[in-house]
């Protein structure tokens, strides 16, 4: 047991370790198209121009003499600048400049800021990622279930009404999640009146904590049914067509032959080994729903990484741009980190080590 444990945990170690060079390896490449315009330097220079401000707020710099304080700010500035070693080529400056976007210290945004008005872009980041996991974590924890549910519900039924119902409902998963949102909101937001358009809470936020739950809960239908909706039934003819080829194996007729229960067949040799090609699919899916969430919160007014982003490129806002491609890569390593340990703890063929090809 202790074995398996260690062998286990190397597993997960060495992946992560993987995964965070991968990303170190996105992020540089995120710094080095952005710098192609100057754009790191640029948001190092606001970092230098924002505490040089801070310095000359002090009352007695703000009685000198304007030409004289003039020249005080730029002799600040250029010392400040060469700490940072704006004077040194740009390869020079490369490590600083992936440390930063590691760390994510992207300085300040130009225009944009949190709704504490701080225009730290870390902070900015922080403060609209948690509506962005809400959102995307609920409505692809329940698509990933009930589409399991159902596929298993199809692969028993097969050639029946629903599923022929469910094929021929496949291509209605093509459109965008954001497009079946419009569509949403146009019936059930601006004919029916009964769900929000947008946002995440009502105009005047719930006094008690059950209130502001529920609130949320209402302003959360709408975006996650349309996540769902666009995905719903191809998925579920993709699963149902895994379930239907793995029933027709021979083991599985010979577990018939024994005498075992439909339930044990489907749990033991049909849904067991079936998960891994699709969690597979399931991740590439969401990797899919992850870049589509910008569109997608911006129709709904949903307040996270998404909308942010959009907002950032209209407004030409680079160090959040800059920033929001970077934790976008985070996201979707996470995504990825956690899918390759669940994977590996599906599938009963997957248990070699990372380290050693050892079996677990």
């Amino acid at each position: 047991m202790l074995e398996n444990l260690r062998r286990v945990g190397s597993y997960v170690t060495v992946r992560g370790i993987l995964l965070f060079f991968t990303i170190v390896v996105a992020i540089w490449f995120v710094i080095l198209i952005a710098n192609l315009g100057g754009a790191m330097d640029k948001i190092i220079k606001s970092q230098i121009a924002e505490q040089v401000g801070i310095m000359f707020q002090n009352p007695d710099l703000q009685q000198l003499p304007e030409a004289e304080k003039r020249k005080l700010y730029d002799q600040h500035f250029e010392i400040l600048a060469k700490q940072y070693g704006l004077d040194k080529p740009f390869i020079e400056r490369a490590a600083r400049y992936l440390w930063n976007g590691i760390t994510l210290q992207f300085g300040f945004a130009e225009k944009i800021s949190s709704d504490s008005g701080s225009r730290q872009v870390r902070l900015i980041l922080v403060e609209r990622l948690p509506y962005t996991l809400l959102l995307w974590g609920t409505a692809n924890l329940f698509l990933f279930l009930f589409s399991v549910y159902m596929a298993l519900i199809l692969s028993r039924r097969y050639g029946s009404l629903l599923d022929r119902i469910t094929v021929m409902l496949a291509p209605t998963s093509a459109p965008p999640p954001w497009f079946y949102g419009i569509l949403l909101i146009l019936v059930f937001a601006s004919m029916l009146r009964l769900l929000p358009y947008g946002g995440v809470v009502d105009p005047i936020p719930p006094e008690t904590m059950l209130g502001y739950v529920l609130s949320v809960l209402k302003h959360m239908i709408l975006p996650v049914s349309s996540v769902i909706i666009g995905a719903l039934f191809a998925t579920i003819y993709s699963w149902r067509t895994f379930f239907l080829i793995y029933s027709s194996e021979d083991y599985v007729e010979l577990a018939k032959a024994k005498g075992l229960s439909s339930r044990s067949i489907e749990r033991r040799y049909i849904l067991r080994p079936t998960l891994p090609p699709i969690v597979t699919s399931f991740a590439l899916m969401l990797i899919g729903l992850w870049m589509g969430g910008i569109i997608t919160e911006t129709v709904f007014a949903w307040p996270g990484l998404g909308r942010m982003l959009y907002e950032a490129i209209g407004q030409t806002d680079t160090p959040v741009i800059v920033g929001a491609n970077v934790i976008y890569g985070y996201l979707l390593a996470i995504s990825v980190f956690l899918l390759d340990i669940l994977y590996a703890l599906l599938d009963p063929r997957v248990r070699v080590g990372a380290m050693g090809g050892q079996k677990l």
